[in-house]
Protein backbone atom coordinates (compact mmCIF):
# COMPACT_ATOMS: atom_id res chain seq x y z
CA UNK A 1 0.00 0.00 0.00
CA UNK A 2 1.70 3.56 -1.07
CA UNK A 3 1.86 5.63 1.31
CA UNK A 4 1.48 9.78 0.63
CA UNK A 5 4.04 12.11 2.20
CA UNK A 6 2.18 14.65 4.63
CA UNK A 7 4.15 18.16 5.23
CA UNK A 8 4.79 18.49 9.08
CA UNK A 9 2.81 21.68 9.95
CA UNK A 10 6.17 23.31 11.71
CA UNK A 11 5.62 26.77 11.09
CA UNK A 12 2.91 29.09 13.69
CA UNK A 13 0.90 31.68 13.14
CA UNK A 14 -0.67 33.93 16.14
CA UNK A 15 -4.27 34.96 16.04
CA UNK A 16 -5.53 36.74 18.35
CA UNK A 17 -9.40 36.72 19.17
CA UNK A 18 -11.54 37.57 21.75
CA UNK A 19 -12.68 34.94 24.23
CA UNK A 20 -16.26 34.95 22.86
CA UNK A 21 -14.82 34.45 19.38
CA UNK A 22 -12.36 31.62 20.50
CA UNK A 23 -15.24 30.11 22.11
CA UNK A 24 -17.46 29.90 19.01
CA UNK A 25 -14.25 28.77 16.92
CA UNK A 26 -14.04 25.78 19.33
CA UNK A 27 -17.85 24.94 18.99
CA UNK A 28 -17.16 25.03 15.36
CA UNK A 29 -14.57 22.38 15.51
CA UNK A 30 -15.44 19.96 17.69
CA UNK A 31 -18.57 20.06 15.95
CA UNK A 32 -17.00 19.60 12.84
CA UNK A 33 -14.83 16.63 14.72
CA UNK A 34 -11.86 19.01 14.50
CA UNK A 35 -9.11 20.66 15.88
CA UNK A 36 -9.58 25.04 15.90
CA UNK A 37 -6.43 24.83 13.92
CA UNK A 38 -7.58 22.41 11.47
CA UNK A 39 -10.78 23.71 11.80
CA UNK A 40 -9.58 27.19 11.00
CA UNK A 41 -7.50 26.34 7.97
CA UNK A 42 -9.99 24.16 6.02
CA UNK A 43 -12.11 27.28 6.35
CA UNK A 44 -9.33 29.90 5.36
CA UNK A 45 -7.14 28.09 2.92
CA UNK A 46 -9.64 27.67 0.50
CA UNK A 47 -10.22 31.54 0.71
CA UNK A 48 -6.50 32.58 0.69
CA UNK A 49 -6.31 30.61 -2.82
CA UNK A 50 -8.83 32.11 -4.34
CA UNK A 51 -7.58 35.43 -3.44
CA UNK A 52 -3.93 34.85 -4.67
CA UNK A 53 -5.60 33.15 -7.85
CA UNK A 54 -7.86 35.77 -8.74
CA UNK A 55 -5.10 38.48 -8.34
CA UNK A 56 -2.51 36.38 -10.77
CA UNK A 57 -5.58 36.39 -13.67
CA UNK A 58 -6.30 38.77 -15.71
CA UNK A 59 -9.75 37.80 -17.09
CA UNK A 60 -10.31 40.21 -20.60
CA UNK A 61 -13.38 41.53 -22.29
CA UNK A 62 -14.57 39.80 -25.82
CA UNK A 63 -13.30 43.13 -27.34
CA UNK A 64 -9.68 43.35 -25.75
CA UNK A 65 -9.12 39.42 -26.12
CA UNK A 66 -9.92 40.30 -29.79
CA UNK A 67 -7.29 43.28 -29.83
CA UNK A 68 -5.13 41.12 -27.98
CA UNK A 69 -4.73 38.10 -30.77
CA UNK A 70 -4.78 41.12 -33.53
CA UNK A 71 -1.49 42.28 -31.89
CA UNK A 72 0.10 38.98 -31.60
CA UNK A 73 -0.57 37.92 -35.53
CA UNK A 74 0.09 41.49 -36.18
CA UNK A 75 2.36 43.10 -34.41
CA UNK A 76 2.94 46.97 -34.51
CA UNK A 77 6.15 48.56 -35.77
CA UNK A 78 9.05 49.23 -32.88
CA UNK A 79 8.89 52.79 -32.01
CA UNK A 80 11.93 54.83 -32.07
CA UNK A 81 11.84 54.97 -28.27
CA UNK A 82 11.51 51.20 -28.23
CA UNK A 83 14.25 50.89 -30.64
CA UNK A 84 16.40 53.05 -28.60
CA UNK A 85 15.58 51.03 -24.96
CA UNK A 86 16.39 47.86 -27.33
CA UNK A 87 19.59 49.30 -28.41
CA UNK A 88 20.57 50.80 -24.66
CA UNK A 89 20.03 47.23 -23.72
CA UNK A 90 21.94 44.80 -26.25
CA UNK A 91 24.65 47.57 -25.57
CA UNK A 92 24.72 46.52 -21.36
CA UNK A 93 24.43 42.85 -21.81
Amino acid sequence: MPTTAVAARTDRIELRTTREEKRLLAAAAALERLDVTSFILRNALPAAREVVDRSERIVLSERDTARVLELLENPPKPTPALLAAARRRSARA
